[in-house]
C-alpha cells in the first residue's frame, strides 16, 4: 500500500465513483469529503453506505452520512390509503380555501395517474383540482416537509395559502423543505391541502402529504475522521484518513478490466481497508459498514426482505424486494427493484447483523450489542451491517476487504427474450459462488487492476498530458458502467448502453458513436457488442428503413426503437464510420464482411441523402432540427470514405473506386458551401454562424487525408478565438454558449501540436474540478459558469479517449 503525503493536493471531481458496474448498480459520493454526504445512485437517489472505524474506544465516521429519516404527519398513499375530492372542470372562486363547498366534486383515491398500473384514480385530462382534508391533533416541533410526487405543473395551497409552485415535474416521491410555510399555516383540528395540477406533456401523476424529519439518535460518541487525500484512478477511488492514532486508507475498487470481459462483467466490487498506527502505539481497530437495502429498490417505500446467506468462506447478507418485479419497468429515472444486493466478508474476522435504520446499526456497533444473525427480516429501509475485526494494529500496515455485489437475475429483455447477465448467461451459477470466487481471487484481481490502471493513465499521459490523463481516469468507470453485458439468443455479445439522465433509451447509436474511442482502443469486442443488436434489428427484418435505427428501445427493454424520430444521416454515418475504425484496429474487415449487405444499403442511402442533409436531427438533438448541417455533411463524407476503405480491405476494388470517386468532389464542394472567411459555417451558405466540426476527426484518425490541412488550421484558430470568451470550454456552436465535452475532445484531437491541444483541455479540466453540479460528470455543460445543462453519468464520456486512440494508431 502507499500512503498520502501530508499536505498533498486532493484530486477533485464533480462526483466520485465508488461502486460502478451497470446502470442499476452504481453508487457515488457527491462531495469532496467522503463523510460529508449520503452516497447516492448516479440518478441522485440516496443509496446509503455508512462507514465507521473504531480505534480503541473512539469511533470515527469516514464514509457517508446518516440519511434523513421521516415520519408521516399526513400520509401519502405509499404509507396509508387516502381519498380526496377532485374535479377536472374549472372550479368556482375560493376552491382552494377551507370553507368551499366541494360536495359536487368526485371522490377518488390517491395516487392519480394516467398509468393504469399505478393509478388508484385514473387521470387523463389536462387539468386536475384536488382538495384533501385532514385532522391534526397536535403540532410538532420537528421540521416539516411537503412529501410529493407530481407531473406536471402544480400549485399547492395549505388552508388557502400558496405554499408550493413549480413549472415542471419531480418524477419521484420527493421531500421538500417547506418547514416555515407549513408551520405558519398548519393548525390543530381540520386542515386543507388544495392542489391545481396541469399536464403539459408526457405523463400525469399526483400524490402528496406532509412528513416530519425524525431527529437521529444521539451520536455524541461518533467523531469525524479527517480526510487527507483522495485519488481517482481508472478502476479505483482511494481515500486517506486520519482517525486518532490510526491512518486509514479506504479503496473502492470496481475491477472493470476492459480486456477481460468475464472479469469485467462480474458485478462485485471490493472495499479495501488498510490501517496502521501513526503515533507509534498499538491500537485495537474494527471497521463497520452499514449498507442500505435501498440499493435494491426503486422507491424507498418498497418492502424488502433481508437474509443471511453464508458460504464456506464468507459471511454474507442479502436483500431484495419482496415483490421482485423482474424487468417490469422501463425508463430513465429508475433504479432496480428486482434481484438481490449482497455484502460479504471473511468469516474468521466478521460480524454481521440486520437493523431497521443506520442509527440502530451504529449504536449496536458502539455498544457491542450485535444480536445473532437472523434471516427473513421484512421491512423498509433496512440496513445490512458488517463489522471487520482488524485486531491489534501497530506501525505495520494491516489490510482487509469487503465485497459488495448485485445479482440482477435477468438484465435485459431483448426482442421479448429475457436475458441473464453475462456472468450467468447459461444460468448455471449461484451468486454466492460468484462472491466466493471474487474473494478467492482478490489478490490476483488487485494486481491486474493496479497494472491496468497504470497502463490507462500512461497511455493518456503520452497522448495528451497529465490533466488529460486525469480526465480519462475519471470517466473510465462511468462509461463502462452505463452498459449492460449480455449474450443474445443468436450467441452474439451485446454491450447495451443506457441513455442516462436523458430519455432512458437502450443501445442508442448516437451514444455508441461518441463512446467508441475507449472501446476501440482496448477491446473491439465490446465495440462490436454495441453494434450487434442494431445489425440484428435490420437483418432480421424488424427494422426496414434504409438507414440504421436510433435505438433498440427503452432500458432495460430492447424490443425495438422507441425514440419518436429517426436520425437518418446521423445513425447510418455512425455505424459505417465505426465499422471502418474496428477494421483499422483489427487489421481486417471480417466483421464488415458479415454485415456487408446492410452496410451497403446504408452507404447507398448516404450517397443520395448525406452530403446536403435535409431538415433533421443529429446526435445533438437537444439543439433542434437543422437542414444543411455542415458537421452532419462531414459525417456523411467520412462514412462514404469509410465504406470505400472497407471495400478495399474486402477486395471489392470497383466498389472502392466508385465511392472514392464519389467522395473526392464532395470535399471541395463542402469547403465552398461552408466557407465564411476565417471559418466554416454551421449550415451551408448560412453566413455568420459556426460550429465544431468534430466529425472531421476521422479524416485524421483513419488517415483519409481528404481535407487539406488549411481547413483544420482555419477552424482551430477560430475555435480558440471563440473559446477565449468563456472560462469553461468551447461552445458547441454559434446558437448557444453550452457545450458537449466529448465533442471538444474530438475537436482538440484535430490540432497538430500539443500546445493547441492543451489549450482545449485546460478549460475542460477547470470545468471538471470547479463545477457546482455535483453529479457523475455531465457531458453537456454551460461554458459561462461550468454548470450542468443536462445529462449525467452517460457513456459518451468515453469519447474523451479520442486523443489517446489517435496516439495509439498514429503515434502523434
Amino acid at each position: 500500500m502507499f500512503w498520502a503525503v501530508a499536505g498533498h493536493s486532493q484530486q477533485k471531481a464533480p462526483a466520485y465513483p465508488l461502486i460502478t458496474h451497470t446502470p442499476y448498480f452504481s453508487i457515488w459520493s457527491n462531495t469532496d469529503q467522503l463523510n460529508e454526504s449520503v452516497t447516492t445512485h448516479w440518478s441522485g437517489t440516496e443509496q446509503a453506505l455508512l462507514g465507521v472505524i473504531k480505534v480503541d474506544d473512539r469511533f470515527y465516521r469516514f464514509l457517508g452520512r446518516e440519511p434523513q429519516q421521516f415520519a408521516a404527519v399526513v400520509p401519502t398513499s405509499d404509507e396509508q390509503a387516502y381519498t380526496v375530492q377532485y374535479t377536472e372542470q374549472q372550479p368556482g372562486e375560493g376552491w382552494n380555501t377551507p370553507g368551499f363547498d366541494d360536495r359536487s366534486w368526485k371522490t377518488g383515491a390517491a395516487p392519480f395517474s394516467d398509468d393504469r398500473s399505478v393509478a388508484k384514480t385514473y387521470w387523463g385530462s389536462n387539468d386536475l383540482w384536488v382538495r384533501r382534508t385532514f385532522q391534526i391533533e397536535r403540532l410538532v416541533d420537528d421540521e416539516l416537509y411537503l412529501k410529493i410526487n407530481h407531473d406536471d405543473n402544480i400549485d399547492v395551497y395549505l388552508n388557502g395559502t400558496l405554499i408550493y409552485h413549480k413549472t415542471g415535474w419531480v418524477n419521484r416521491m420527493t421531500y421538500l423543505d417547506l418547514n416555515d410555510v407549513l408551520k405558519a399555516n398548519l393548525k390543530t383540528g381540520k386542515n386543507l391541502l388544495a392542489v391545481h395540477l396541469r399536464n403539459t406533456a408526457g405523463g400525469r401523476h399526483l400524490d402528496l402529504g406532509i412528513s416530519r424529519n425524525v431527529p437521529p439518535p444521539s451520536a455524541e460518541q461518533l467523531l469525524k475522521a479527517t480526510q487527507q487525500n483522495a485519488t481517482i484512478k481508472a478502476m479505483q477511488t482511494v481515500y486517506d484518513f486520519k482517525a486518532g492514532g490510526v491512518d486509514l486508507k479506504v479503496s473502492f475498487i470496481s475491477p472493470l478490466l476492459i480486456k477481460e470481459i468475464d472479469l469485467m462483467a462480474r458485478p462485485v466490487s471490493y472495499i479495501t481497508y488498510a490501517v496502521k498506527s501513526n503515533d507509534g502505539r498499538e491500537h485495537d481497530v474494527k471497521v463497520y459498514l452499514g449498507a442500505s437495502s435501498n440499493i435494491a429498490v426503486n422507491e424507498a417505500s418498497q418492502e424488502v426482505m433481508a437474509n443471511v446467506v453464508n458460504s464456506d468462506r464468507l459471511k454474507m447478507l442479502q436483500t431484495g424486494t419482496t415483490s421482485q418485479p423482474v424487468l417490469a419497468k422501463k425508463g430513465d429515472d429508475l433504479r432496480i427493484d428486482w434481484g438481490y444486493f449482497y455484502v460479504g466478508a471473511d468469516k474468521g474476522i466478521t460480524t454481521q447483523y440486520i437493523t431497521g435504520s443506520p442509527g440502530e446499526g451504529i449504536t449496536r456497533f458502539i455498544q457491542k450489542s450485535a444480536a445473532a444473525e437472523r434471516s427473513g427480516i421484512r421491512g423498509k429501509n433496512l440496513v445490512l451491517n458488517t463489522v471487520l475485526n482488524l485486531g491489534k494494529v501497530n506501525t505495520g500496515s494491516r489490510e482487509q476487504f469487503m465485497l459488495l455485489g448485485y445479482d440482477e437475475l435477468y438484465s435485459i429483455q431483448y426482442f421479448h427474450n429475457n436475458l441473464r447477465p453475462w456472468w450467468n448467461k447459461n444460468g448455471g451459477k449461484t451468486f454466492t459462488s460468484v462472491m466466493d470466487e471474487a474473494a478467492v481471487t482478490y489478490k490476483t484481481v488487485m494486481q491486474k487492476v493496479d497494472d491496468f490502471d497504470k497502463v490507462v493513465h500512461a497511455d493518456a499521459v503520452r497522448a495528451g498530458g497529465e490533466d488529460y490523463a486525469k480526465l480519462c481516469d475519471l470517466v473510465y468507470r462511468q462509461s463502462i458502467a452505463a452498459h449492460a453485458l449480455v449474450e443474445s439468443p443468436q450467441k452474439d455479445l451485446l454491450f447495451l448502453s443506457k441513455e442516462n439522465f436523458s430519455n432512458g433509451s437502450i443501445n442508442t447509436v448516437d451514444l455508441t458513436y461518441p463512446s467508441a474511442p475507449l472501446f476501440l482502443m482496448y477491446n473491439t469486442a465490446l465495440q462490436k457488442g454495441m453494434m450487434n443488436g442494431i445489425f440484428y434489428y435490420s437483418e432480421s427484418g424488424k427494422w426496414t428503413k434504409p438507414f440504421a435505427a436510433h435505438d433498440l428501445g427503452t432500458y432495460p427493454l430492447a424490443n425495438g426503437q422507441t425514440y419518436g424520430e429517426d436520425m437518418p444521416v446521423e445513425e447510418a454515418g455512425n455505424m459505417i464510420i465505426l465499422m471502418a475504425a474496428i477494421a483499422k484496429v483489427d487489421g481486417n474487415a471480417a466483421y464488415a464482411k458479415k454485415h456487408w449487405k446492410t452496410l451497403t444499403t446504408w452507404a447507398e442511402y448516404l450517397a443520395k441523402e448525406g452530403f446536403d442533409p435535409a431538415n433533421q436531427l443529429c446526435t445533438d438533438d437537444f439543439a433542434g432540427h437543422m437542414a444543411r448541417n455542415v458537421n452532419l455533411s462531414a459525417k456523411a463524407i467520412m462514412a462514404l470514405r469509410s465504406y470505400a476503405m472497407l471495400a478495399d480491405m474486402l477486395g471489392e476494388a470497383s466498389t472502392a473506386r466508385k465511392y472514392k470517386t464519389l467522395v473526392t468532389p464532395m470535399v471541395s464542394k463542402w469547403m465552398n458551401l461552408a466557407n465564411d472567411g476565417d471559418h466554416y459555417t454551421l449550415a451551408f451558405e448560412k453566413k455568420g454562424t459556426w460550429s465544431q466540426k468534430y466529425n472531421l476527426v476521422w479524416d485524421k484518425v483513419l488517415n483519409f487525408n481528404l481535407f487539406p490541412q488549411s481547413v483544420y488550421d482555419k477552424e482551430i484558430r477560430y475555435y480558440l478565438k471563440q473559446q477565449e470568451l468563456q472560462p469553461y470550454g468551447l461552445p458547441l456552436d454559434s446558437r448557444k454558449t453550452y457545450t458537449k465535452s466529448d465533442w471538444i475532445m474530438w475537436t482538440a484531437t484535430m490540432t497538430n501540436n500539443r500546445s493547441d491541444f492543451e489549450k482545449f483541455i485546460a478549460p475542460l479540466y477547470r470545468y471538471a474540478t470547479e463545477t457546482k453540479s455535483r453529479v457523475p460528470i455531465s457531458d453537456w455543460h454551460e461554458t459561462k459558469d461550468g454548470k450542468q445543462v443536462g445529462f449525467q453519468a452517460r457513456s459518451v464520456v468515453a469519447g474523451y479517449y479520442m486523443k489517446a486512440f489517435d496516439y495509439k494508431l498514429n503515434n502523434r
